[in-house]
């Protein structure tokens, strides 16, 4: 995933964000990231990659901006989530 993909689609953050975030900021648990803009308190799903990107893992990258988007519609379809009003709305299932 690229700088300027969104991250947190609940509250529009970007990775640009979240790594600045980390970087500056240096929090002490993952859990302090939601200090930057509301990242993961929405539906829950960016969590295990604001973790990933606390502990410096290039996991969350496996992904394509587009197959991050369907995974996230996928958990949220599941009823694992619910997204807060104004939040990016998942892709449309085809």
């Amino acid at each position: 995933m690229d700088a300027d993909d969104t991250i947190c689609y609940c509250f529009h953050v970007s990775k640009r964000k979240i790594l600045k975030f980390i970087r500056l900021e240096k929090p002490r648990r993952a859990s302090q990231i939601s200090e930057c803009a509301g990242a993961g308190t929405g539906c829950g799903w960016c969590i295990p990659f604001l973790q990933k990107y606390f502990e410096q893992s290039a996991d969350a990258d496996l992904m394509t901006p587009d197959e991050y988007a369907k995974a996230r519609g996928q958990y949220i379809a599941s009823g694992k989530g619910k997204p807060p009003a104004g939040a990016i709305p998942p892709p449309d299932a085809t």
